[in-house]
């Protein structure tokens, strides 16, 4: 049987050894489309090479792309797990050429592979062109030897792909398996295309013309090559399978869910597990790409794809969390060919954990709400939209959760009624949309990186420079001259760092021959490697003009010592809290330290300080940093740490911090790939301090911290306001806690104390306060009090109902400004009075309204003028029985 793993080898090797360079898949999140969620094609990290925004660095390429199809509206997420070829995380494999080869060297490639490297059976292989694709008509007859009635043209927009409504476009070719006669379904383009006999293996796109806005196409002067073939499909054609989820891959990790769960995957559990299977790969590919759960945007999709498979575990049965000790799996199988799974591997698990015991919390409620809302309801009915968003919205029920759970009664969603409901809940909490963090690629700075080329950093040896600006940017349009003005600008090298890594860009002074100087206040990174300036100009500048660059030495000196603090602390964080810590975010500058992690728990004091303990031990030894360029395959086998999620080029900066603090260690203490500033030595950094710790997100803690002449700054503040308590008090530093605690001791007595005058002074003041009056025959105590609080108000309540043996008590007290409303009602007569009818009566002259039992029930209300007429009201109301 020919594997997943040697499928997709053979398949890059193939194109390997015809001239194309091996690609590694880009992550799932997409750097140059602000449109998509995730990666959803092989050809997505390629977009600019096509669209000519980016010279591409090879003619060809090959690559088996990760993609994760499951956000928008329109998905098919719901129908995961039940169909033999639907998938949330699938692997695309593909060939490119950019401007390089067209129809001829793609199709004759595209055949060797199936029939010779593949060893398909040319006669169950047929192939569909665009009806008026001529040419490539005749190259499938020419190199396949195919006849006509195996080339079927089709006329619709599935043959004809487009990048947009503008932009390249072309006809495509695609490649079908026949599975025989046996199987229901006809081949493409008869009535009966939907069956699954005939089944699409590769897509083959010619990208030959440009669309413009007016419709038009024109010829590419390049064309270019894009295809596509599903990794997960053609295994099960060549494994001699009809159903993806009959492969290898699928079979090894089903058979791990069945060994955990102890439920064979046969009957409904069948499709729980094939739910579980898929959603493992991609949660954990998405985590290891630095996704985390969330209630917006990617993380939120995350996060339905997580609870779906959790729920389905729990449909199986199982008693503890499950997902997380399936990742080990996932890893045996996929690990080699996608390292970050491996390097992610302990956060990956932590994470599923946490979800799992949260979501686990929470299911139970949510599943009897369901209940009651889909009692009585019977196959073909709809449950309304307002009720699934209730689900979504209290319990963390997504949609298609709820759909899922419904789909074995024969129950469906009113989705346009849910989509209103959601509508109007972010319409009145004006809640954020997904944000991809990138509101779209500059066109200006595209094209003076096409121009001009990357820019040169030339900061890590100097902080001055000088070169020529080559672009100009005002109020979002490119000029040639500006004065006094806010500007952005660019050349071919600078000293200035841009904002990347989570590290800051620098601040500083560029001037000019004429006098002219821009205050640097933030330098960007655009067009992927090009360093934008961003500042206020004084004077008159021109393209081409000459510029001085001078970056700030003191915010740049305070921005390496927190760049560097913040990798000793990560690895300290790491050995403090555990191995699943990983970086979800980070800034630092010249003030301070901002750094994210994945982490389930909040950090005790004890914790914190041992992180402190260790970067400062690491800070003393004052150990030399060593950097040394590497690529980042080498740099990770050295055990350099990589950021999950990050795209790195072929040579990466690996930066070394500090000695091991354990005797056989046998590295630094902390080693990550990092394109930062840095200090030479650990002892630049002179002191670091933690000045905050909390929660960000579900399992994400921000850790805030100081470090240099900052951080004894804030320790300062901290023994200033310790010597002011303690000359407050009159007590020595070190006395300050006990003085404190035995005065909040004191304190709590004294409060204690006038809560019980208060009592007194309210129940024996004047006018017969405790006296008894005579109602239909029943004792009543009925009493307006003044300055006792409603949390007073019960013990009181209590006392009086427990001394007048039989009758009703009926207390309004003011207070502040509030006034509270308490009726209690002894046993023998709470068939004939209830107490929380009777508090109502009272409640609505105060204007509030309560609730309670029939012995026992209390209001609040803010019209304190009103407590005569409540306690009146209530009195009327005893008397109507």
């Amino acid at each position: 049987m020919t594997s997943v793993r040697d499928i997709r080898s053979q398949f890059l090797s193939y194109f390997g050894g015809n001239g194309h360079d091996i690609t590694p898949s880009a992550p799932l999140v997409p750097d140059n489309d602000p449109t998509l969620l995730f990666v959803n094609a092989g050809m997505v990290p390629f977009k600019d090479y096509f669209t000519g925004a980016m010279t591409p660095p090879m003619p060809r390429a090959v690559s088996s792309q990760k993609c994760v199809r499951a956000g928008g509206k329109h998905n098919d997420l719901d129908n995961v797990g039940y169909t033999a070829r639907h998938h949330t995380f699938f692997e695309m494999l593909g060939n490119f050429s950019f401007g390089d080869y067209f129809k001829d060297q793609a199709i004759e490639h595209a055949w060797n592979l199936v029939t010779r490297d593949f060893g398909l059976d040319k006669d169950k292989l047929l192939v569909t062109v665009y009806h008026t694709d001529d040419e490539a008509a005749a190259l499938w007859k020419k190199i396949a030897g195919l006849s006509d009635d195996r080339i079927i043209r089709i006329a619709t927009s599935d043959n004809f792909w487009a990048m947009g409504d503008t932009g390249p476009c072309g006809p495509c070719s695609e490649i079908f398996y026949d599975h025989g006669s046996d199987i229901p379904g006809g081949p493409p383009g008869s009535p009966d295309e939907d069956g699954d006999r005939f089944i699409e293996i590769w897509n083959l796109v010619f990208m030959q013309f440009e669309k413009g806005a007016d419709g038009v196409q024109k010829p590419l002067p390049k064309p270019s090559i894009d295809t596509g073939m599903g990794l997960e499909r053609t295994a099960a054609i060549l494994q001699g399978k009809h159903d993806n989820y009959d492969i290898d891959l699928f079979q090894n990790l089903i058979a791990a869910s069945e060994n955990l769960t102890g439920v064979k995957s046969q009957g409904d559990a069948k499709f729980s597990h094939r739910v579980i299977a898929d959603h493992l790969r991609s949660c954990s590919f998405l985590m290891a790409d630095g996704v985390s759960p969330s209630n917006e945007g990617r993380g939120y999709v995350l996060r339905r794809i997580m609870r779906r498979a959790m729920r389905h575990a729990h449909i199986l049965g199982t008693k503890d969390p499950l997902m997380h000790r399936l990742v080990p799996s996932l890893i045996t199988e996929m690990g080699d060919a996608y390292g970050e799974l491996g390097r992610a591997q302990a956060s990956i698990e932590a994470t599923f954990e946490q979800e799992e015991e949260r979501f686990r919390r929470t299911l139970g409620r949510g599943t009897a709400l369901l209940d009651d809302a889909t009692e009585g309801l019977k196959d073909g009915d709809v449950l309304p939209g307002k009720t699934a968003f209730t689900l979504y919205d209290t319990y963390g029920f997504p949609l298609d959760l709820t759909q899922d759970a419904l789909r074995s009664r024969g129950i469906t969603v009113d989705t346009d009624g849910f989509d209103k409901a959601m509508a109007k809940q972010k319409e009145t909490s004006k809640a954020s949309g997904f944000k991809s963090g990138d509101a779209g690629t500059d066109d200006i700075w595209l094209a003076a990186r096409e121009k001009f080329g990357a820019t040169e950093f030339t900061g890590f040896e100097s902080l001055d420079g000088t070169d020529t600006i080559h672009t100009v940017v005002v109020d979002g349009n490119a000029v040639t001259e500006a004065s006094d003005t806010e500007v952005m600008f660019a050349s071919t090298k600078t000293p200035f760092y841009a904002e990347s890594g989570g590290q800051a860009g620098d601040k500083g002074v560029v001037t000019f021959d004429n006098g002219a100087s821009i205050t640097v206040t933030d330098v960007l990174k655009k067009a992927g490697d090009v360093h934008v300036h961003i500042g206020t100009l004084s004077g008159t500048i021109k393209v081409g003009n000459e510029a001085h660059y001078s970056v700030n030495p003191d915010n740049r000196k305070r921005t390496m010592a927190n760049h560097s603090a913040t990798h000793i602390m990560h690895e300290a964080l790491r050995r403090v809290l555990g191995p699943h810590v990983s970086q979800k975010g980070q800034m630092v500058d010249g003030e301070r330290i901002r750094f994210d992690i994945s982490h389930g728990a909040g950090i005790t004091r004890d914790e914190l300080k041992k992180v402190e303990d260790e970067v400062n031990a690491v800070i003393q030894q004052n150990a030399a940093a060593d950097t040394k360029l590497m690529s980042p395959d080498a740099a990770i086998e050295a055990g350099a740490m990589a950021l999950f999620g990050e795209k790195y080029g072929d040579e990466v900066r690996v930066l070394a911090l500090g000695e091991p603090l354990d005797a056989d260690a046998d590295k630094p203490y902390s080693v990550e790939l990092c394109g930062g500033t840095h200090v030479e030595r650990t002892g630049d950094i002179a002191l670091f301090k933690i000045v905050s710790e909390g929660a960000v997100a579900a399992g994400i803690r921000r850790v805030e911290a100081v470090t240099g002449e900052l951080a004894r700054d804030y320790l300062e503040g901290r023994a200033a306001i310790t010597q002011n308590l303690a000359d407050t008090l009159k007590a020595k530093p070190e006395d300050v806690p006990t003085r404190l605690e035995a005065l909040l001791t004191e304190r709590k007595q004294m409060e204690k104390d006038i809560s019980e005058l208060k009592k007194q002074l309210a129940m024996g003041g004047g006018g017969g306060a405790t006296s008894v009056e005579d109602i239909n025959g029943v004792k009543v105590m009925a009493r307006v009090l003044d300055g006792v609080s409603g949390k007073d108000l019960r013990a009181m309540l209590n006392e009086q109902i427990s001394a007048i043996g039989s009758g009703i008590v009926a207390f309004v007290a003011k207070d502040d400004g509030k006034v509270a409303v308490a009726v209690a009602v002894t046993d023998d007569l709470t068939q004939s009075y209830n107490a929380a009818t009777l508090v109502n009566a009272g409640a609505e002259k105060v204007g509030g309204r309560g609730g309670g039992k029939p012995g026992m029930a209390q209001a609040g209300g803010t019209n304190v003028a009103g407590a005569d007429d409540a306690l009146t009201a209530i009195r009327s109301a005893i008397e109507a029985v």
